[in-house]
């Protein structure tokens, strides 16, 4: 049987991951990064060895100890720590000055280069959690009403447009006008800044994939907390990619947006 490793960065992702595949008879070898992944995390494993974000090399080390050969990334590590005083090992510091781009996909893509020379292949990160994962459609009770397909029909092609630039991947728009675009700040915060803005007014969420996503990392995802802060917010509707997006406690999340009267659909990316 192949043996699996968890890249595990911060937020709830690493836990549906490790739990997943628990259920389905993997124990997975857990590489925690120090600087994001959550404390927490000790206990769902034994097998859990805590590393920084700069040491590439220690990781693979790592790895190839364990006789790990397929590995799942999941879990956000901030964009900024990039630029941070953190000094990266002699594998890190080598990839980074190689890069073109210090973007996401650039780096990250990077990384996933280095491990496969090493034997080590970076796998889709919704491997273990295809049932988390939405077919298009409506999700939710309510369907989105004229004004909210207006406004996503609008916001899918700004939102599309700085996906391919690797800039962001939601946007928030009143009235077919957008109040905010993501840049590094994530989802919720693009979402309180419209609220901000919008001074009360009704807004709905754009959120999509980016152009030939790589689901091996920065999978777009949603989950309960963001549907509580739409509702917060007066976000009215919610449009995700299917196929492409993972939705974190997808029940719960569901029936929150039920109870708090928010539409949500899945479009084809």
């Amino acid at each position: 049987m192949e043996k699996f490793g968890l890249i595990a960065g911060n937020g709830q992702f690493p836990f549906l991951v490790l739990r997943a595949a628990q259920r389905q008879g993997h124990e997975l070898v857990v590489a925690a990064i120090k600087e994001e992944a959550f404390p927490e995390l000790h206990n769902e494993t034994k097998n859990i060895h805590w590393l920084s974000i700069a040491d590439l090399s220690g990781l693979i080390n790592l790895f190839k100890k364990e006789k790990v050969t397929k590995a799942i990334m999941a879990g956000q590590v901030k964009h900024k720590i990039i630029f941070s005083s953190i000094r990266p090992d002699w594998r890190l510091l080598k990839l980074l000055t190689n890069l073109k781009q210090k973007n996401t996909d650039a780096l990250i893509g990077g990384v996933a280069r280095v491990l496969f020379d090493e034997g080590i292949e970076l796998i889709d990160s919704t491997f273990f959690l295809k049932d988390l994962v939405p077919r298009p459609g409506v999700l939710t009770q309510r369907k989105p009403n004229r004004e909210e397909l207006s406004d996503i029909e609008y916001g899918r092609r700004i939102a599309k447009a700085i996906a391919a630039m690797d800039l962001g991947q939601c946007v928030v728009v009143r009235n077919c006008a957008c109040i905010a675009i993501e840049a590094m700040e994530g989802t919720d915060a693009v979402i309180q800044r419209a609220a901000e803005l919008s001074q009360g007014g009704r807004i709905t969420v754009i959120k999509v994939s980016k152009p030939n996503q790589d689901m091996r990392f920065d999978v777009p995802v949603i989950g309960k907390a963001t549907i509580q802060l739409m509702a917060e917010s007066n976000a009215s509707a919610l449009a995700l990619d299917a196929e492409k997006t993972l939705l974190f406690e997808r029940d719960e999340m569901i029936a929150l947006a039920n109870e708090k009267e928010i539409a949500i659909q899945a479009f084809s990316p």
